[in-house]
């Protein structure tokens, strides 16, 4: 961590005055552009290579091929990247994002805004929903000032990934404990405080560490895009539709709304929707359903002594590692018994490798930027390392 800390110290263009100026040197290159498609998709080729070696050593009917796939979050995923990219093209961001930076003083305070922002909001609306919101608002402002923009979008990956575990209903794996327990919803949150405590505090340690105070240098030249107040009304009015459809089990029909509500508003919104991402997301189903079948995988379950204790934490956060933290949760409720050690487990899981967690990437694939996927790994793995071995010693203390 410390050693990113020095390498943005020598970033051109970023000063050390307290005051905010507009960069005199030549411009920095700027992230990709809104319609920019994100780079790079090489985890999406690898799924793929995965998913035909299954096919091969495996071999399965079509039907039970798109059974594997969990067709509600794919779909619940479609229609927010849709009305994200209707919010983003009605260009309530950009001035959004103005108005944000001129009440900054330093990229660190930035950092801890954005951060702990996605932080609560992870808790209370979940930790994928508090990324279409605070990602594209973060790649906007990077647009609009010389920021680490793969830095900051890494952050608030592990900042929902840290608020969500608190609550209930703050990500899925949560929400299948919760139900599976005899937990209130406050008990629930009091079992999971100190794991969450641990979190935000080295989560707060690390942007102190990676954000250095330099003031945030305005780009020359950014213009504020003009609001189109018609397609940002259409945009809140869908998110809304679209959640209680979700409530409902209406997946279909919300989705049928939004696409035709924005073909026939701005069909340009549906162009840019990140088709990659649900690839990516509908792959990791079939390849990690697939891997959590394998009789390997059930027999080394049975044998290891993880029902209980730091086996059982251990166990969560290395098979969320492999097969993400909510696959790992249904996988291993068979086998521990130990609630508390298993919902720290898969939380804590939730960082390290990219796969880790659902919301990794989902809030890469929102910021666009090149080298997101190097920077994820410099960063949550050590914190991973962190966060694991004091979430473990103040359960044995």
């Amino acid at each position: 961590m410390g050693g990113g800390r020095e390498a943005l110290r020598h970033t051109a263009g970023l000063s050390f005055a307290p005051h905010r100026r507009m960069s005199s040197a030549p411009p920095a290159a700027a992230p990709a552009t809104e319609d920019a498609p994100p780079a790079g998709n090489g985890l999406l080729w690898v799924l793929l290579a995965v998913a035909v070696l299954f096919a091969v050593l495996r071999p399965r009917p079509p039907m039970e091929w798109l059974r594997l796939v969990d067709w509600q979050t794919v779909g619940a995923l479609a229609g927010l990247l849709a009305i994200t990219q209707g919010v983003e093209k009605s260009g309530v961001l950009q001035s959004t994002a103005q108005r944000l930076l001129a009440r900054m003083t330093d990229q660190r305070q930035l950092a801890f805004w954005l951060s702990g922002g996605a932080a609560l909001l992870s808790a209370l609306v979940t930790n994928d929903v508090s990324l279409f919101l605070l990602v594209p608002l973060t790649r906007v402002l990077s647009t609009q000032a010389h920021l680490p923009l793969a830095r900051l979008v890494v952050l608030q990956a592990l900042a929902v990934n840290a608020g969500s575990a608190l609550t209930p209903i703050g990500n899925p794996q949560n929400l299948f404990l919760w139900h599976q327990s005899s937990q209130s919803f406050f008990g629930f949150m009091a079992m999971m405080a100190p794991t969450v405590a641990i979190m935000l505090a080295w989560l707060a340690v690390a942007v102190w560490l990676l954000v250095p105070r330099h003031a945030i240098t305005l780009r020359p030249g950014t213009d504020s895009a003009p609001v189109q107040p018609k397609l940002l009304w259409v945009s809140a009015v869908l998110f809304i539709a679209f959640v209680i459809a979700l409530d409902r089990h209406w997946l279909v029909a919300g989705l049928a709304v939004v696409a035709i509500a924005f073909a026939i508003v701005h069909p340009r919104v549906l162009r840019s929707i990140d088709w990659a991402l649900l690839a990516i997301i509908a792959l990791m189903f079939v390849d990690l359903r697939q891997l959590a079948e394998l009789p390997q995988v059930s027999a080394l379950l049975k044998h290891w002594p993880i029902e209980e204790g730091w086996r059982a934490y251990l166990a969560a956060i290395v098979s969320s590692q492999f097969i993400s933290n909510v696959p790992a949760t249904i996988l291993l409720d068979g086998y521990v018994k130990d609630l508390p050690a298993l919902a720290a487990g898969v939380s804590v899981g939730g960082f390290g490798c990219v796969l880790g967690s659902l919301a990794n990437l989902i809030a890469l694939r929102l910021a666009r930027v090149p080298n997101g996927l190097a920077e994820f790994h410099r960063i949550s793995i050590p914190f991973l390392i962190v966060c694991a071995l004091s979430a473990v010693l103040l359960r044995l203390g």
